[in-house]
């Protein structure tokens, strides 16, 4: 008992700014607490989240999460991540030093700044249309015409430097007699990359697909400030819905209803994660 002793303030803390604030989170949920404070609040039991099943726009928002979260997190920055490790594992110092200084600068950019950023490049006349009229390309408001694709490359450019550092990190426990005596047998280095090395950083690509999946299923920051979730809708995710719901219709259970959604997602994805992983192990 006493060994236990040095872990209680840890644990007291979590208690306290975490697991206390979720139960409270819990407890709104089904209620119908509102944000002005003009009404009591009454247990509503289910009430919140029957009206977010039986609403059309909560099931758009949740469509729009999953694409944002595919596109922006399992195949963007995983993927371009994994690439720009590998590249930069044959690439000269000069040339790692700059495409990590590069990469690094978006992600510990703000949300609201890299938003901000994102939102002048992909402007009607922003950076990316006066490219395309210097090349006389075709042009279109790109935040009017295809909204979740511009938020998601966005999201791919600030965060791709999570995904490069664990990958480069993993890279370096690969043992290079593996890889030498793949190269000797007349493996290519896609083939290497495959049978080789993917196998051996497994644990450490589950990994980082679990936490950039968690990350990107609570961007906020950046949606709201390039789209606020519009035009129409069309890139109102999970977290842009429950804020507009709970702080701008003043519905607080409502919004902490599709919070609770929100976690109940992130935790189907993190059970997805560890069970292939397990998978993977045996």
């Amino acid at each position: 008992m006493l060994r236990g002793l040095p872990l209680l303030p840890s644990v007291l803390l979590i208690v306290v700014f975490l697991a206390g604030p979720i139960a409270y989170c819990v407890y709104y949920a089904f209620t119908d607490m509102q944000l002005s404070g003009t009404t009591a609040t009454h247990f509503v039991g289910l009430d919140n989240f029957s009206r977010a099943f039986d609403d059309p726009e909560f099931f758009d928002s949740v469509v729009l999460t999953l694409v944002f979260v595919v596109g922006s997190a399992i195949v963007g920055q995983n993927t371009l991540g994994l690439a720009l490790a590998v590249l930069m594992e044959k690439a000269s110092k000069p040339v790692r030093s700059l495409t990590s200084t590069v990469v690094l600068a978006a992600w510990v950019l703000p949300e609201v700044v890299a938003g901000y950023m994102m939102y002048a490049f992909f402007f009607r006349r922003g950076s990316l249309n006066a490219i395309l009229d210097a090349l006389h390309l075709p042009q279109q408001n790109w935040l009017y015409s295809l909204p979740i694709l511009a938020v998601c490359l966005a999201n791919v450019w600030r965060g791709t430097a999570f995904s490069m550092m664990v990958y480069s990190a993993a890279l370096n426990d690969v043992p290079r007699e593996l890889v030498e005596a793949a190269e000797m047998d007349g493996a290519g280095p896609f083939k290497r990359l495959w049978h080789v090395t993917l196998p051996v950083i497994r644990r450490s690509v589950m990994t980082n697909l679990m936490l950039v999946t968690l990350q990107t299923l609570s961007v906020f920051g950046l949606i709201y400030t390039m789209t606020s979730g519009g035009p129409d809708n069309k890139s109102q995710t999970l977290p842009i819905f429950m804020y507009k719901q709970a702080f701008q219709n003043s519905l607080i259970g409502y919004g902490t209803a599709v919070a609770l959604v929100l976690l109940v997602v992130g935790a189907l994805f993190s059970v997805v994660y560890i069970r292939l992983l397990k998978i993977e192990e045996n």
